[in-house]
């Protein structure tokens, strides 16, 4: 088949390179640069299974600007535009994925329209009625930060927004694209397709909010966190995963996530929801208190991104956490080898790590990946137990 992907972030490359192995895929994008580096076979995000196969294998994978060359003979488009959260309406903009499903409409009308991008509950349908079209369904995608290509080789689920042939077409094709043969599908309606997504995330963020919260309990009281989370955590039905405290939860999806299906829940009555978005903030600052009575004049950052295995400094949880120190009147320095402008976001960037570490009276990490640190481990606040996310 002739498959289009529009919009090649993570979530979008990561399918062109899955579909490509066996398909024609044209990626298309707005981006001169990552166009031109994925027609180089070169990855323009940091993922290690989407740079071994851009490199090594026989990929039938072309990317390109012009929606005309993109859409003109696909039979299928899969649209993994960005749809951020916008603070003024309370909602995703998904005005992205509403100008592809317009082109596709004008310039391939006959071409399924695969939404992968997270949209608010009700959108799928909305865009039916809207442009009369039966052709457009939506699959959520459940892809982490630098692991996107191997969660899709390698899926925990697929699910398919449409209980009809076109619903199921898609659930083939991502399932003959894969390496596992006994991957669960359920095929929904798109609407409940949508909610599958974000109560999947915010159940995630609260997971992430509830540990993060008996930890900052062990802090206040001079508790073993690491005991109590063991002995938590060995209840079967609890789970020794997804459990290491952090600055809080970040990155491209549980912040907007959480913040959209809070929306979405309008008039209908809720507690847990709006408490996970409230954890998250409360966190960072409980953590910037701390941080603050140990009398630290100058602090450093060492990495701004948001977990191992990433190059997503979006909604970074500890860049919020030095946004809150800046107005508290401490001086913040950053570390970030991916940064090399001088400054990032309003702080100074200190890429000589000798200097940095140097300058730093205490040094804030979220996750401790590596040990560049391991010489002066004194100057380090960390909540990372099990260097693991």
């Amino acid at each position: 088949m002739n498959i289009t992907v529009a919009g090649n972030g993570y979530v979008g490359l990561s399918n062109a390179v899955l579909f490509a192995q066996y398909h024609k895929v044209t990626a298309l994008d707005v981006i001169e640069e990552k166009v031109t580096l994925i027609n180089q076979r070169i990855s323009p995000i940091g993922d290690k299974e989407i740079e071994e196969y851009l490199k090594t294998k026989p990929l039938d994978l072309k990317a390109t600007l012009d929606p005309q060359e993109a859409y003109e003979e696909a039979d299928i488009v899969f649209v993994c535009t960005p749809t951020n959260y916008d603070v003024d309406t309370h909602h995703f903009d998904t005005s992205s994925v509403e100008a592809v499903i317009e082109d596709v409409l004008r310039l391939r009308p006959t071409a399924l329209i695969v939404i992968k991008s997270t949209i608010p509950i009700g959108f799928t349908q909305k865009m039916r009625e809207t442009y009369e079209a039966k052709n457009i369904i939506f699959s959520p995608e459940f892809l982490r930060e630098g692991k996107a290509l191997y969660d899709n080789l390698h899926p925990s689920r697929i699910i398919v927004g449409d209980l009809n042939s076109q619903g199921q077409l898609i659930a083939d094709l991502m399932k003959e694209c894969s390496l596992d043969d006994n991957t669960p599908v359920l095929l929904t309606d798109s609407t409940e397709a949508e909610a599958v997504k974000l109560f999947a995330n915010n159940y995630l963020a609260m997971r992430v909010a509830f540990f993060n919260e008996l930890d900052s309990y062990c802090m206040n009281r001079n508790l073993d966190t690491k005991q109590i989370i063991q002995g938590v955590s060995l209840d079967p039905r609890i789970g020794d995963y997804y459990n290491n405290p952090s600055f809080g939860y970040g990155g491209y999806c549980l912040p907007k996530d959480t913040k959209q299906l809070l929306a979405n829940f309008n008039n209908t009555p809720q507690n847990i929801i709006g408490a996970i978005v409230q954890s998250n903030d409360t966190r960072k600052q409980f953590l910037v208190d701390t941080i603050i009575k140990q009398g630290v004049k100058k602090v450093g950052a060492y990495r701004l991104i948001m977990k191992s295995g990433s190059d997503n400094f979006r909604d970074s949880a500890i860049v919020s956490v030095l946004e809150l120190l800046v107005r508290s009147g401490i001086d913040v320095i950053v570390y970030e080898p991916q940064v090399k402008e001088e400054t990032f976001g309003g702080f100074l960037i200190v890429n000589d790590l000798k200097q940095f570490k140097k300058e730093s009276e205490l040094i804030i990490v979220n996750r401790l990946e590596n040990d560049d640190l391991k010489d002066i481990s004194s100057k380090i606040f960390s909540r990372d137990l099990y260097h693991r996310d």
